[in-house]
């Protein structure tokens, strides 16, 4: 990067790579950067389906809220209760949620309600659901810490259920909700039946807004699977072979027969063979067939194409074909990655491939297209979740567009976004002879040694295509910077150090560029030595692409350095730059001239 200031017009040219604020989270996982950042789900059921003024002043609190995006309002009006989505990352979702309760408890007032749905407050049910970057035992942490928050300022007795819950039986929402709103006078003031917070007996307040339970659970699949019969008993006999709950076990005949009790009068169960699941049979006659119509619960204890498979098993077994899947809403984009990558190793095929096209596999593999076009960009969660600023990326663009762009006048795109693209093209051309050679006819037995190979190709060419883009918002940031004001002493005090601040960020990224690129010659390296020997010269062209972003993003460092007031971290910034310039320069000549004896 350079930074030269000529005082008269403040003029300054740089080239660098911003890098977020928040701490980077390595993952050793082929995952775009984006989805290492958290988001979690949250669908909030207030009891008001009807007023649609009440429905819009209530969901505008999730409009107007920073940090999240509103995906989905369903309101029901026989059953007097809508259904809000939104997403977001953790602190915003929760702060959200907190006003989306304080409002609704302000709009409605549950001594008029009535519907058909279960309730017992204004604001019902309110869980949160682990999208990406956080765990399940983490959003129950969230929960519960929200719901002590809505008793202590919103005065609105709270329980806790599902994965956030203080005890076994709260773990089902039922349990909580017993009596609905018409009992909760009584279960304020008895022993086992008080919320978790804010139980004290029932006064005004608290008869307005009812009870709210507040829950952390895993992401829902709602999914269809299609069958090639109009039959809905065959749909439902292969529903109830594979839900969790299972069938009846009948005395006789197996479908017709009484049903077996045990001592204790209750229908003995035959379990189906995927857990976390529900399932029944029925007849669509929008496209006139049958299906089997699952919501999958838990989707780290039944991923989706793990119950397609056994759909499709179980159907075969009763002489019918699942022909495809319909999924209803939305899904993480991991449910199409887990699944591409699944039918991949089942047909001993490298996983190192761009995510794009092990969606496609996994859209391909499942029918998800059977019925009508399947776009990711509209059925995954994390792309409808993408911000606007996350258009006109120049990884976007076509080589053509890249190179003009670069051309043009302006100080970015520079030579730090070129130094982490031939970084990023390293990795690709690693990657590819990694790809070619656990495809080559022969090599079937090491299909598994070299996608692991592609896998960690992929991981290093992603971050590094995430690192071009950076570079216009670290410009930005230097420039926002240089115009802040310096009317005063103070202005004056604050400008410079946020001028330090920026030019030390700017030099410590292009260092994480020759970090990463640094790692593409182990990927090259074993690519010339065991890779396909074909495509042994495009290893070594790897070699001499990440070489050359090495020692690019290096002259970055120096330059920026120059710029610190700090020597001491300036000098430590640069000596460290200096050993991976030579490590990149001896790891660059030993892989050429294994390449050159290869040729």
């Amino acid at each position: 990067m350079l930074i030269a200031k000529v005082f008269c017009n403040f003029v300054f040219l740089l080239d660098t790579i911003y890098l977020e604020d928040k701490p980077y989270n390595k993952k050793h996982t082929y995952i775009h950067m984006a989805n290492l950042k958290q988001l979690v789900e949250c669908v909030p059921n207030f009891s008001e389906g009807r007023n649609p003024e009440i429905i819009n002043s209530i969901t505008d609190v999730i409009r107007k809220a920073k940090g999240v995006k509103l995906l989905d309002v369903d309101p029901g009006e026989a059953t007097n209760r809508t259904v809000v989505t939104f997403v977001g990352d953790p602190d915003s979702v929760v702060e959200a949620a907190f006003q989306l309760v304080k409002r609704a408890g302000e709009l409605i007032d549950m001594r008029n309600h009535h519907g058909a749905h279960p309730r017992m407050g204004a604001t019902d049910v309110c869980p949160l659901i682990p999208v990406a970057g956080i765990t399940l035992e983490e959003c129950a942490a969230l929960a519960r810490k929200l719901a002590e928050r809505i008793s202590a300022e919103l005065e609105i007795p709270t329980y806790c259920y599902e994965a956030a819950a203080f005890t076994p039986e709260r773990r089902n929402l039922a349990v909580c909700r017993q009596g609905e709103y018409e009992a909760i006078a009584e279960k304020l003031v008895t022993e086992g039946k008080q919320p978790d917070f804010g139980a004290k007996p029932l006064n005004e307040r608290i008869a307005r807004t009812g009870c709210t339970a507040v829950g952390a659970r895993n992401f829902l699949i709602a999914t269809n699977f299609n069958l090639n019969t109009t039959s809905t008993r065959r749909a439902n006999a292969i529903a109830f072979d594979v839900r969790e709950k299972g069938r009846p076990v009948r005395e006789g005949n197996p479908i017709t027969g009484k049903p077996k009790k045990d001592e204790n009068g209750k229908t003995i169960m035959q379990p189906g063979t995927l857990k976390g699941t529900k399932a029944i049979g029925w007849y669509i006659d929008e496209y006139k067939i049958a299906q089997v119509s699952m919501n999958i619960t838990d989707i780290n204890v039944t991923p989706l194409h793990v119950a397609f498979d056994e759909v499709c098993r179980c159907a075969q077994n009763r002489g019918i074909r699942v022909t495809g899947t319909e999924i209803v809403g939305l899904i993480p984009k991991s449910t199409l990655i887990d699944a591409g990558k699944y039918f991949l190793e089942k047909q001993n095929r490298s996983t190192g491939i761009p995510e794009e096209d092990i969606m496609q596999i996994a859209i391909k593999s499942m029918g998800l297209d059977d019925l009508k076009p399947f776009n990711p960009r509209e059925k995954v969660i994390e792309f409808m979740c993408e911000d606007d600023d996350a258009k006109g990326k120049l990884v976007d663009l076509t080589v053509k567009g890249f190179a003009e762009e670069t051309s043009r006048e302006s100080p970015a795109p520079g030579g730090g976004t070129i130094a982490a693209y031939m970084g990023a093209l390293g990795a690709a051309l690693g990657t590819m002879v990694a790809n070619l050679s656990s495809h080559k006819p022969g090599w079937d037995e090491r299909c598994g040694e070299f996608s692991q190979w592609a896998d960690k190709g992929q991981v290093v060419m992603t971050e590094l295509l995430h690192l071009v883009d950076e570079d216009t918002q670290a410009f930005n940031r230097i420039m926002a910077a240089f115009g802040m004001p310096k009317n005063t002493d103070a202005d004056k005090e604050a400008r410079s150090a946020a001028i330090q601040d920026a030019t030390l960020y700017a030099t410590q990224v292009p260092l994480r560029t020759m970090k990463e690129s640094f790692k593409v010659f182990e990927l090259c390296r074993a690519m010339a030595e065991e890779g396909n020997p074909n495509s042994v010269s495009d290893a070594g062209v790897g070699a001499l692409a990440a070489r050359a972003a090495v020692l690019g993003a290096g002259m970055n460092v120096k330059i920026n350095a120059g710029s610190l007031k700090d020597r001491t971290v300036a000098d430590a910034l640069i000596a460290e730059a200096n050993d991976l310039i030579a490590r990149a320069n001896k790891e660059e000549a030993e892989i050429t001239a294994i390449v050159e004896t290869k040729l």
